[in-house]
């Protein structure tokens, strides 16, 4: 497979997820019933399961001496157990809302450590 093909996979994906997430976030913020379509439900399981698949892939082609893919499979653990928080999980409002900062940051964290190839991120 083309890893320029791949990596570019990967990255539409991760934008169109965090677009996603965002929007689903602010929908639950707001008590919006729009989080109950269908397609609202399901379109980011499907973007999701690329965004993983790509960097499954990309993690196999660069090979497992990168520990800065590791910290990435870390931090997404993190933003999706946050990512639950804002959007279902969270009680109140509030919850949800800081839920969702928080998940965002630690997706550009993440964005951070793919681009420097470092766990210190947008620091390195």
């Amino acid at each position: 497979m083309n890893y320029l093909l791949i990596k570019h996979l990967h990255m539409t994906a991760a934008g169109l997820s965090i677009l996603f997430f965002v929007v689903r976030a602010f929908w639950s913020v707001q008590g919006s019933t729009l989080l109950q379509n269908r397609l609202v439900k399901t379109l980011p399981h499907v973007i999701d399961t690329v965004l993983l698949l790509a960097g499954m892939t990309l993690a196999a082609m660069i090979g497992p001496e990168q520990p800065w893919i590791l910290v990435k499979i870390i931090a997404l653990i993190a933003y999706i157990g946050v990512g639950t928080i804002a959007i279902k999980r969270g009680k109140t409002a509030k919850t949800r809302a800081i839920a969702a900062i928080i998940a965002v940051a630690i997706f550009v964290y993440i964005v951070g450590v793919a681009m420097t190839k470092s766990a210190l991120s947008w620091w390195a």
